[in-house]
């Protein structure tokens, strides 16, 4: 079925996630639900009001436009533009990682280690849309952030969401190889590095190999690349009491735990995902 501006809500809808369903989606109603919303212009209660309202020609242009979009592999967050995290909307761009819901563990494992009273210093590596930075500013309002990344595109994107959010005057942001170029001590050291090994990149869902930056993605030829270079300056970056908390891959927990021992770090707690998948890593300076 062609959407036209008389099709009415309902049948677009139906429709929608019918064709999402037959493409093998693995959450066609969702995500036919969210892009009609966003096509329409109007939030869950008005589309279940008013199920026979029509389209009109530019509702009707959107959806179709969605659709292909959806069908083609592009994932929902990438075509409105935003995905939400830890209950705060974050824009995206083609600089940027799509935040996913495994990576607020991180933010749950930093929060445990930072005081909600310290007017603490937080380092961030690989700051792409500033998800994690501006979440935990967010939350510890005495805090003050230093985002990290290699992309000024992606640090373009996190300074706008930290303004989007508030925190913007206790955020910065530079461009660095890692640790290149900072210096400093810090209470919180935080990243989601690239941890995909090369090989496997080819191989990740389309809607992560194909829309997901691979600078952001590629971790080497072990996947471990990253890992190698935050930790060899976390000691000199950590403050005395100071912590780290990294995400990491499937299985890559321990590999992980023996390379920051190698560095002189200890490891303070390993916090699973949702599905009960190690992925985050709290170290220490012993």
């Amino acid at each position: 079925m062609v959407f036209d501006a008389s099709t009415r809500r309902s049948e677009a809808l139906a429709v929608f996630r019918k064709a999402l369903d037959r493409a093998g989606v693995e959450t066609p109603a969702l995500d036919a639900r969210v892009l009609v919303m966003e096509a329409l212009g109007c939030d869950a209660t008005d589309l279940a009001l008013r199920p026979e309202a029509v389209l009109g020609d530019a509702g009707a242009e959107r959806l179709r436009r969605f659709l292909a979009r959806r069908l083609a592999g592009e994932p929902v967050g990438r075509i409105l533009g935003e995905r939400e995290f830890w209950g705060l909307a974050f824009e995206l761009s083609p600089d940027t990682l799509e935040p996913r819901p495994d990576t607020e563990t991180v933010v749950a494992a930093a929060l445990e280690a930072l005081s909600a009273t310290a007017e603490a210093r937080i380092l961030d590596f690989g700051v792409g849309s500033g998800c994690i930075l501006v979440a935990l500013l967010h939350e510890r309002p005495r805090a003050w952030g230093l985002g990290i990344d290699r992309s000024a595109g992606a640090l373009t994107v996190a300074a706008r969401n930290a303004r989007r959010h508030g925190v913007r005057p206790r955020a910065a942001f530079a461009a660095s190889d890692w640790a290149a170029a900072v210096a400093g001590r810090f209470d919180l050291i935080v990243s989601n590095p690239p941890y995909i090994p090369s090989a496997d990149i080819s191989r990740l869902a389309p809607e992560v190999r194909d829309h997901d930056p691979r600078l952001a993605l590629d971790g080497g030829p072990d996947g471990l690349d990253a890992f190698r270079a935050i930790l060899a300056d976390a000691r000199r970056l950590l403050a005395p009491a100071g912590r780290l908390v990294v995400e990491v891959g499937d299985g890559q927990a321990e590999a992980v735990a023996r390379l920051a021992r190698g560095q002189g770090l200890a490891v303070t707690g390993v916090s699973a995902d949702l599905a009960g998948r190690p992925r985050a890593v709290a170290l220490s300076a012993g």
